[in-house]
């Protein structure tokens, strides 16, 4: 079983100035993320665009991570889908290329009832991968309260969930009803903040860490604040989460990845523009993220080479 720990990166899939997936841009953040001391990759999740993405292109995305990262820091694949039998098919893909894990999201549109979205994961789980399950409301219109993720927590081969309810009450219940349960019988659950600005105080209630979007641009402070939290040092945390949260506010500022997208191309890593329907940034918000990312000081990543 991976060790499920730390801070991963939600990765954007670079574009080309024409649409196409930039591979030699994603080799690229690759590696800026493992020699920035990044704990875990997640390629094709929602910041990776997915939804505009093609089976092929995805293939090559999980092929090109596990290929760069395999046996020094875990993979954990976009494994999602409103029908469960293609999330099995994803799920099976991710394996048979030798991702670590997946991350599978709440079907979204359907609003699966409670018996449904049960066995949609154990369909999943059977796959003999550690599945991550992804609690996105915002994204899917379906909330998976924590009476019912405690049934899903059960299933063998469940290994955590990726919260990002934005209710930092619920995350505190699923860490003292499912995390704390199965440590006490010897498990774990790992409990991950989907919401960058709430990865402090979730650690500081027992959670595992971050599944980050910011940490596309910023993997070793995130890698650090995580790392802080986890050790227990919270004066020090609290510096770096003050630190960071102009940053995070700019990168939400519209959809994700579109900000973050802008992010890094003002660094001079790759990013590209993102597909339709997101559309660019506007003007104004252009401006925010101009702002915080020049309040960061960050050196001029546009010489770095391709390894």
């Amino acid at each position: 079983m991976i060790k499920l720990e730390g801070a991963f990166t939600a990765l954007i899939t670079p574009m080309t100035a024409s649409g196409q997936v930039d591979f030699d841009g994603y080799l690229r953040l690759l590696r800026f993320q493992m020699d920035e001391g990044i704990d875990g990759l997640l390629p094709i999740g929602t910041t990776g665009e997915t939804p505009t993405l093609d089976e092929d292109e995805e293939e090559e995305l999980i092929r090109l991570a596990v290929r760069e990262a395999g046996g020094r820091l875990p993979v954990i694949a976009g494994a999602g889908s409103n029908s469960t039998r293609d999330a099995v098919r994803y799920t099976e893909r991710a394996k048979r290329l030798g991702a670590d894990g997946a991350l599978v999201v709440t079907p979204y549109y359907n609003k699966p009832n409670d018996s449904g979205l049960v066995k949609h994961f154990a369909a999943v789980a059977e796959v003999g991968l550690p599945i991550v399950v992804y609690n996105i409301a915002g994204r899917t219109g379906r909330n998976i309260p924590t009476p019912l993720l405690a049934k899903i927590a059960c299933i063998p081969g469940i290994a955590g969930v990726k919260e990002a309810s934005g209710d930092i009450n619920q995350m505190d219940e699923v860490i003292r009803t499912i995390t704390l349960k199965k440590r006490a019988g010897g498990g774990d659950f790992a409990v991950f903040s989907g919401d960058d600005a709430l990865t402090l105080p979730l650690a500081a209630l027992g959670g595992a860490g971050v599944i980050s979007v910011v940490s596309n641009l910023l993997p070793k402070r995130v890698q650090r604040l995580v790392a802080l939290c986890l050790g227990g040092d919270f004066a020090e945390a609290r510096k770096l989460h003050s630190e960071m949260m102009p940053f995070v506010h700019a990168a939400f500022i519209e959809t994700n990845p579109v900000p973050i997208k802008y992010a890094l191309s003002l660094a001079g890593l790759p990013s590209g523009p993102t597909r339709l329907p997101l559309g660019p940034l506007s003007p104004e918000s252009k401006r925010v993220v101009e702002a915080a990312v020049a309040a960061l000081h960050l050196p001029c990543a546009s010489t770095a080479p391709l390894l």
